[in-house]
């Protein structure tokens, strides 16, 4: 006979160690993420010869499928989901305003401050995956990954 776990739930742990945790795991499937994209957009640029604007866009969207998948299973698995499929379009619009902002920081470096070398688009890169970050978290918590029903 197999005895049952209890189940945890969100609310018996202190909110701090659950923001913790979700602060944590969310840094963690970000970083894997940056590194599919940051890996995936130099390739693009030195293998293929693409501008540096286009050279983002598709690893992000690669980048951006894993981080749902690591995020929806395992950062925020504790909080609700419709299964309606409201939470990947609005997850996948949110992360296209993330990627605006990566967009517009490797851009500003590359065509406004016209530098072109390999140390500078990277900078712009992280620059802007930091930004990204910031907004994909806060959205996420406020609209995609609500907190559970009680």
């Amino acid at each position: 006979m197999q005895r049952s776990r209890p189940v945890r739930t969100v609310s018996s742990a202190p909110a701090y160690r659950t923001f913790l945790r979700e602060l944590l795991t969310f840094g963690f499937v970000g970083f894997v993420g940056t590194l599919i994209m940051i890996f995936g957009a130099n390739l693009m640029r030195a293998w293929l010869g693409g501008s540096p604007v286009t050279s983002v866009v598709v690893p992000t969207v690669v980048s951006t499928l894993t981080s749902y998948l690591a995020n929806r299973f395992w950062t925020f698995r504790h909080r609700d989901s419709d299964g309606s499929g409201r939470e990947v379009v609005v997850f996948f619009a949110l992360n296209g305003v993330g990627l605006l902002i990566q967009v517009l920081c490797t851009g500003f470096t590359y065509y406004t401050l016209g530098l072109h070398g390999g140390v500078a688009y990277n900078l712009g890169l992280l620059a802007g995956v930091g930004l990204g970050a910031a907004f994909r978290y806060w959205s996420y918590k406020k609209w995609v990954f609500t907190p559970a029903a009680a």
